[in-house]
């Protein structure tokens, strides 16, 4: 539950909650931070502060790609979280939960 709770107060500002869909998007490539400034019109420390929060959170990772840092979701975290939420989706019948989750290549 814990977990849970970080992510969604993560995801509870419209600048995190439209980053986070942007690297969803991108899929397990990511975008360079350059890119996610430019697609979202934030600048310098207020992208950064945004991007750390969903990183403390667990919900997107960083790399560096020679001097580029990239930014990806964390799909397995995605699904973590998506699957916590509707674990007792309509008394357990499985009909009412999402179809399926993001495949990444990792298992769900």
């Amino acid at each position: 539950m814990n977990q849970a709770v970080g992510a969604l107060a993560a995801l509870a500002q419209a600048s995190r909650l439209a980053l986070f869909r942007l690297l969803v998007q991108a899929g397990p490539d990511g975008l360079a931070v350059g890119q996610i400034g430019a697609a979202l019109d934030l600048r310098g420390a207020t992208l950064s502060f945004h991007l750390n929060q969903l990183r403390v959170a667990g919900l997107i990772a960083c790399r560096r790609e020679g001097r580029s840092l990239i930014y990806s979701a964390e799909f397995p975290a995605m699904n973590a979280l998506l699957a916590y939420l509707t674990e007792n989706c309509c008394q357990g019948e499985q009909s009412c939960a999402p179809a399926a989750f993001c495949q990444t290549g990792d298992a769900a």
